[in-house]
């Protein structure tokens, strides 16, 4: 009778097998901290340094649990000048275990965050958005010299703009603008809606849009101070939302895209204008920029998150090789 070959195991085994891929996830998620990590990333990306806060380790410690989770395809980086971004890997990264991940992904998110971390997690948030906001009101009189840098309104503002007419909105009763800047592109709206909704949380920032509405003799748009909390979007229901270049200023750009979601009503929809990806880390010293730009997929995802389907992409080459992409969203 024929000897039964023996099976090759330990360091005989192929690295990369998938038996060595499944162990490598398991051992990653066997540990409750890595689990923690993994559900704080649920949304958001986080420097190692703001992830010590978050959980109150060294970084040496913090770093050994980043790699292990890296190492098994759960967690990847990026690096924006001088920091490591963190977050959580798109299910596919592993072959063959896609519906292992999503099932730990969604099991994780299903659970509340431990008590105290998510009052750290205000925290850090907080800090991100005092820094914006110091930063506007700091510069509101070089708001258009500091957005030339990057990409002038004057550049895409009119193939926005057409991208607005060709929508498909179900009507053109109100539209809501976060982040309208100096204005520029309130008359667009004010031309295509019948009331404009304006809400920016820099008052610098917004007394310069009123004034530039009240110049061009607009008289159907309202002005709100204050981010996508403000109690006055509570029972608001619009049309269309469009956020224009505002989302790389902003900490949690995923909550300011569902807060904005709730308030469309059925077919509606959301035009987002953004920086794709990008490595000019200069942007946040110059330019106030908490993000070096966005992925089409994360967009994607956080829309899918609040509920909103793709319906149209239009990408836009801009100077110093910035590329912008126009997404529209709409609710089902």
């Amino acid at each position: 009778m024929e000897a039964t070959p023996a099976i090759a195991v330990s360091g005989a085994s192929d690295i990369d097998s998938p038996v060595d891929q499944l162990a490598s996830l398991c051992k990653a998620s066997a540990e409750p901290l890595r689990l923690h990590i993994l559900r704080v990333l649920e949304r958001d990306s986080f420097t190692v340094t703001e992830l010590c806060q978050l959980f109150a380790i060294r970084q040496p410690a913090l770093s050994h649990h980043l790699k292990v989770l890296s190492g098994a395809g759960l967690v990847t980086s990026r690096r924006e000048g001088n920091s490591l971004f963190y977050r959580r890997s798109q299910p596919g990264r592993v072959d063959g275990l896609e519906a292992l991940q999503q099932q730990l992904f969604d099991s994780l998110d299903a659970l509340p965050l431990e008590p105290g971390l998510g009052e750290h997690l205000r925290e850090v948030q907080a800090c991100r958005e005092a820094t914006s906001r110091a930063f506007f009101h700091d510069n509101a009189d070089k708001f258009r010299e500091q957005q030339d840098l990057i990409a002038s309104h004057w550049q895409y503002g009119d193939a926005v703009a057409q991208v607005l007419r060709e929508a498909r909105f179900p009507r053109r009763q109100r539209v809501l603008e976060v982040g309208p800047g100096d204005g520029a592109f309130l008359p667009h709206l004010a031309d295509q809606f019948r009331e404009v909704i304006a809400l920016d949380n820099a008052e610098a920032m917004l007394e310069r849009a009123r004034k530039r509405a009240t110049e061009a003799g607009l008289d159907n748009i309202r002005f709100l101070h204050g981010d996508t909390r403000h109690p006055g979007l509570a029972e608001l229901q619009v049309d269309g939302v469009v956020i224009n270049m505002v989302l790389h200023h902003c900490a949690r750009p995923d909550q300011i895209i569902a807060d904005t979601a709730n308030c469309l009503r059925s077919g509606g929809l959301l035009m987002v204008t953004e920086l794709c990806e990008h490595d000019q880390a200069w942007a946040r010293d110059a330019c106030g920029d908490l993000w070096l730009g966005f992925s089409p997929e994360a967009l994607t995802h956080w829309a899918t998150l609040a509920g909103l389907d793709e319906h149209a992409s239009v990408y836009l080459a801009q100077r110093n090789g910035f590329r912008l992409q126009v997404r529209l969203f709409g609710r089902p």
